[in-house]
């Protein structure tokens, strides 16, 4: 190798390491999130290297008292016979704030050897000084014999009381406290006609906040997003929840020296959150057709895998739908496809944030058919519509339609595609193959025998026969016609047998315990009978309309509840927190008893 490129070589690996220890380097700052008026804290910056020249913005609306106060420590550890040393510094001011209000301290920088490390900024919020006059240590310290409701108490804070159905909102449970206690055991209320998403509280920290011209220590129990299934007044029940908080035991001196230690105990005392009633507005009239339920706000994009391809080659439509709302329920839009194209079920990946602000995320679903002609096709647009609670109006979201070219398939080919990965159809095998030629080689030729046949019976028969047959094959085959032509018909017979195959699926996964599994392939069982059975397509499915129709037919109210109490437990359990075992025994059993009454009652 060259002395130049061995130059270059040493110049990569030297600032390929200084990259790789840039990104072990952690420069962090840290402070409460709020603090009383007239009361110290710190402020501390934290950096796992040492490091010169730190460098912190003016904070006009804080007085420094004291720093930068510098400390630093070493830590040597062991693993699999390797040294590991590790050295953190850290930086402390004293500050005291000048006013009340909500403020920002500015991020701070740091050199470590050549490189400028900056730290994350801070929002720090100061609060009036209580109205007992007492500091925060003063009121921690002094822990009273007498607990009263207003020192100790659980809030079920709901951000909105009035909303549309489908609406998300936040739903927090928080504690106040007069000093830091501790809970043992909490008990919820039931989110009964609400679907719920539940936040992540990792890391759960006291943090000073003010209620009612009072101070008190808070902590975040348990955060959740819900969206209503149904219209009317719905009520969050109370919730229970036993906290364990020490107090102070007077008693007599007996000695000097009892008055320089004091006695404790703990007193368990249960909290209790108000409950709340929610007023849930129906979604407006005006829907439009593509509609399906999807309610917050959203974007969608759609693109297909190719404009031109070959007879049985498979085309792809990816439909993308991103926003925030409750994307996990909402329906995927339809893609008509030519008639002469082989259709598959789509395939849907969903991947979703909970967030105070609601559920956010992504909805991909991939449209798969096969042309089996050549010829030039067009796809009509795709549209999906939604409720926009900002607006409180529905809007549509249209793509461009697409155009198709596909060209002739090549005649006789040994082998043709084979696609999977898309559920509830056979795998496409070889397509192409199932017309067989005619044998030309090979064909052998036996003598005639001559035996007197002509009057007998046998040859009486051999008429007969085939005229007895030709006319039952043909009435047979007419009535065949008949009834294959009336599409209502054929799909109401098969509506049965499809709803069995895929509740045997349902069964498997209630045997391996697979719960959001087995209520999304019930729910689907159900609403796929409930189509083939009424002659409506999937997508104009609604809970309102199917109790119409069922009515039309003369299906009995407590049949029809039935039907509506299974899908409502469907969608209920598959983002609820998991059922018991017995709870799908029994749902499984009944869908099957729904659907046999159905049978019964709808015979066409």
């Amino acid at each position: 190798m060259p002395g130049g490129k061995w130059i270059l070589f040493f110049l990569f690996l030297f600032t390929t390491g200084l990259a790789a220890r840039a990104n072990e380097i952690s420069f962090k700052a840290s402070a409460p999130q709020s603090v009383v008026m007239g009361e110290q804290f710190r402020l501390t910056y934290v950096i796992n290297a040492e490091g010169k020249d730190l460098r912190v913005q003016e904070m006009p609306d804080f007085e420094v008292l004291m720093g930068p106060s510098q400390s630093t420590s070493y830590s040597t550890s062991w693993v699999n016979g390797k040294s590991t040393s590790e050295t953190t510094v850290s930086y402390t001011y004293i500050l005291m704030p000048k006013k009340e209000g909500t403020f920002t301290i500015a991020p701070a920088t740091i050199k470590v050897k050549d490189a400028t490390y900056t730290s994350n900024g801070l929002s720090i919020k100061v609060l009036p000084p209580d109205k007992s006059g007492k500091t925060t240590a003063e009121r921690v310290q002094s822990a009273s014999t007498t607990i009263s409701d207003d020192d100790f108490f659980v809030r079920m804070i709901v951000s909105k009381h009035d909303v549309y159905e489908q609406e998300g909102f936040l739903v927090t449970f928080k504690l106040y406290a007069a000093r830091p206690c501790g809970i043992n055991g909490v008990k919820f209320p039931e989110f009964e006609g609400f679907m719920a998403q539940e936040i992540d509280l990792p890391n759960k920290q006291w943090v000073q906040d003010r209620y009612k011209d009072r101070n008190y220590f808070t902590v975040d129990l348990r955060q959740v997003v819900l969206y209503p299934q149904r219209t009317g007044d719905l009520t969050i029940g109370k919730g229970t929840y036993d906290a364990v908080i020490r107090v102070s035991t007077p008693q007599k001196a007996r000695s000097i020296f009892d008055d320089f230690f004091d006695s404790y105990r703990e007193v368990n005392k249960q909290l209790v959150s108000s409950p709340a009633t929610i007023h849930v507005k129906p979604l407006p009239s005006g829907k439009p057709a593509s509609f399906s339920g999807a309610v917050g706000s959203y974007s969608m994009t759609a693109r297909i895998s190719a404009n031109q391809v070959k007879a049985n080659d498979a085309v792809t439509v990816n439909v993308q739908i991103t926003g925030n709302g409750n994307i996990k329920m909402a329906k995927n839009p339809e893609v008509t496809f030519p008639n002469d194209f082989e259709i598959y079920d789509p395939k849907v990946d969903t991947q979703t944030k909970t967030t105070t602000a609601g559920v956010s995320g992504t909805k991909t679903i991939e449209y798969m058919a096969i042309p089996r002609y050549a010829g030039d096709f067009e796809i009509p647009s795709v549209e999906f519509s939604y409720f926009d609670t900002k607006s409180a109006s529905y809007k549509t979201l249209k793509s461009d339609a697409f155009q198709l070219h596909v060209e002739k398939g090549e005649e006789g080919a040994a082998s043709a595609p084979v696609v999977s990965n898309f559920a509830n159809k056979e795998s496409v095998k070889y397509l192409g193959q199932d017309i067989r030629f005619l044998k030309t080689r090979g064909i052998h030729f036996s003598p005639k025998r001559e035996e007197v046949f002509f009057g007998t019976a046998l040859y009486a028969m051999s008429y007969l026969v085939p005229l007895l047959l030709f006319i039952v094959f043909f009435i047979v085959y007419r009535k065949q016609i008949k009834e294959n032509a009336d599409l209502a018909r054929v799909r109401t017979k098969k509506a049965n047998k499809i709803a069995v195959k895929r509740l045997k699926n349902a069964g498997k996964l209630l045997q391996a315990q697979q719960k959001e599994a087995f209520y999304d392939e019930v729910m689907r069982a159900l609403w796929g009978y409930l189509s083939d059975k009424l002659n409506m397509p999937l997508s104009s499915l609604t809970k309102d309309n199917v109790e119409a129709e069922l009515a039309k037919y003369g299906v009995d109210e407590a049949l029809t509840r039935d039907f509506m109490e299974i899908l409502n437990t469907c969608e209920f359990a598959r983002y609820a927190p998991s059922q018991a075992s017995d709870a799908m025994d029994k749902l499984y059993e009944q869908t099957i008893d729904a659907i046999g009454k159905m049978e019964n009652t709808i015979k066409k």
